[in-house]
């Protein structure tokens, strides 16, 4: 153990253990009991409260949310529910929005103020934006490093066949910067499964990147295009490197098919994303994770052409899961809470993530007891902690 620059002192752990906790050149470096006389360079007292692992943002678009830009009404589908219409919808919207690196900013304080220090955002890549959106937002990715750890997916929106010059685009995208490759419902929009999911895995491949793709697909659709996914991840010896987002289809199947296709998504490796949408069926959490699949979740989008809602708040997101999936017992609430903290970790291959010795000192203060009480109660006057250093504080950005 080396010099401690900083000791955290009575920091009550997820175990309900009282503790100092040192830190030195960002990493944890000693966990002991309170009252250790541990020399350090300078003390910050927790006072009791809770320290957690930051949040893991796992699924957000900085590019398309319009938080802290003029209300943007929602504008209803013409019949249901149509990721066609909803993409025409936010083309008009951005047009008239305000500059996209000025909204991501307000976005990404939004998320850090409320202790997200680990993020991925898809951001729009395609033959309608070409590499503009990308180039932005890498340029306020440099502006935060120090902050918060983002990862950029190149996410062909407008599809991949269907619009001209997008393959090329998603290449070029990670030479660019971006870190994965994504997709997008791959049989209802760009009705070709085999020739959408060829481009995308043909980039990961070609370019040694993880795979992220967003699946809104209903039904036994949605079923068949999990499993390909899982199918081709398996045979380029990908597991634990690709992700389905959203997964709707997956909540429409009886509990036997759920079981079912669970053990083949845990046996592939893929992980699932969902926020657990108020209008969709989701992925039941509870099955997913007794088969062993690693599920993951983030806000999606906030405040954009899609909905009105979302407050960057992990922590909330935990609730919002936990209430729909009816969970109510302590270990169930935990669980909620391990979906947006160490499996978004695993889901996005983390390195150094958790409380313990040798991990970063990227941690929450919570006013709760316990991880369950803080799942439902949700509490605020959070500090939030990078590598050791206090960078937000009662809902505010410390730079």
């Amino acid at each position: 153990m080396g010099t401690i620059e900083t000791l955290f002192t009575n920091a009550k752990l997820a175990d309900g253990s009282l503790t100092n906790i040192g830190v030195a050149g960002g990493r944890i470096v000693s966990i002991a009991p309170a009252g250790s006389a541990v020399p350090a360079s300078a003390v910050h007292d927790i006072a009791g409260q809770l320290l957690v692992p930051s949040f893991v943002e796992g699924h957000i678009h900085l590019d398309t949310s319009f938080y802290g830009d003029a209300w943007i009404p929602h504008k209803p589908c013409t019949d249901g529910f149509d990721v066609h219409e909803r993409v025409a919808f936010q083309a008009e919207n951005m047009a008239q929005a305000a500059p996209m690196d000025e909204r991501a900013r307000n976005q990404l304080d939004l998320c850090v103020s409320n202790g997200t220090l680990q993020m991925r955002s898809h951001v729009m890549v395609d033959g309608t934006v070409g590499l503009k959106s990308l180039e932005a937002i890498l340029n306020v990715r440099d502006e935060y490093k120090g902050i918060i750890d983002i990862q950029l997916v190149a996410f062909p929106q407008s599809g991949i066949l269907k619009s001209p010059g997008t393959p090329e685009l998603l290449d070029e995208a990670i030479g660019l910067g971006a870190d994965l490759v994504g997709g997008l419902d791959p049989a209802s929009f760009d009705r070709d499964p085999k020739g959408h999911l060829d481009v995308v895995f043909g980039v990961a491949e070609k370019r040694g990147v993880d795979v992220d793709i967003h699946l809104h697909d209903a039904g036994t659709l949605g079923a068949f295009t999990i499993e390909e996914i899982c199918t081709r991840t398996v045979a380029l010896g990908m597991q634990g490197h690709v992700a389905v987002s959203h997964a709707y289809g997956l909540g429409d199947l009886a509990p036997d098919a759920q079981r079912r296709i669970a053990a083949r998504i845990a046996k592939s490796g893929v992980s699932i994303m969902t926020n657990a949408p108020g209008n969709h069926n989701f992925p039941p959490v509870a099955i997913l994770r007794s088969e062993g699949v690693t599920v993951f979740s983030g806000s999606d989008n906030i405040r954009d052409s899609w909905w009105p809602y979302g407050d960057g708040d992990m922590l909330r997101r935990a609730e919002i899961i936990g209430y729909r999936s009816g969970f109510y017992t302590d270990p169930e609430l935990a669980s909620a809470f391990d979906v947006v903290t160490a499996s978004g970790a695993k889901a996005l291959r983390l390195e150094g993530y958790g409380i313990a010795v040798g991990a970063k000192a990227d941690f929450v203060t919570l006013a709760a007891t316990h991880v369950p009480e803080a799942v439902v109660a949700v509490p605020k006057g959070r500090k939030v902690f990078k590598e050791g250093r206090l960078v937000a504080e009662n809902g505010a950005v410390i730079r």
